[in-house]
């Protein structure tokens, strides 16, 4: 049981500070030799799963519902949605694997973007209500 209650908490405050899993995975993976763009590529995969947690429970913050979560991940389908089809345009076939990475790094951007603008609106939300 204490192990699951660290996993947890760790797995939260990984999630309030998502740069701590960026940069962790980030100069782990270069200490380990790897190469400079796969590293940085495996980085920001791996940061995307706390950034959308993280995102969403802004969003539900900020907006005071629970629909955060539910609606980036309808973005995120409509997206996949988008850019497969743009893929069975193009190439005649849609190549899951390419979609799917596509889908996730796009989240990444967007969810990254998300964050520092719902962090900024959060913070003045608080102080606006502590005067």
């Amino acid at each position: 049981m204490k192990l699951l209650e660290f996993l947890r908490n760790s797995f939260i405050t990984l999630s309030v500070i998502p740069v701590v899993p960026f940069l962790m995975v980030y100069f782990i993976g270069m200490g380990l030799k790897k190469d400079r763009k796969s590293t940085f590529l495996l980085a920001m995969d791996i940061t995307t799963v706390f950034l959308l947690l993280s995102v969403s429970a802004l969003f539900n913050n900020i907006f005071q519902s629970g629909f955060g979560f539910y609606l980036i991940l309808l973005i995120v389908l409509i997206s996949a949605g988008l850019i497969g089809g743009a893929q069975n345009r193009l190439k005649g076939k849609v190549d899951g694997k390419r979609l799917f990475r596509a889908v996730w790094r796009l989240c990444f951007l967007f969810m990254g973007v998300g964050y520092l603008m719902f962090m900024f609106v959060g913070l003045i939300k608080y102080i606006s209500q502590a005067m």
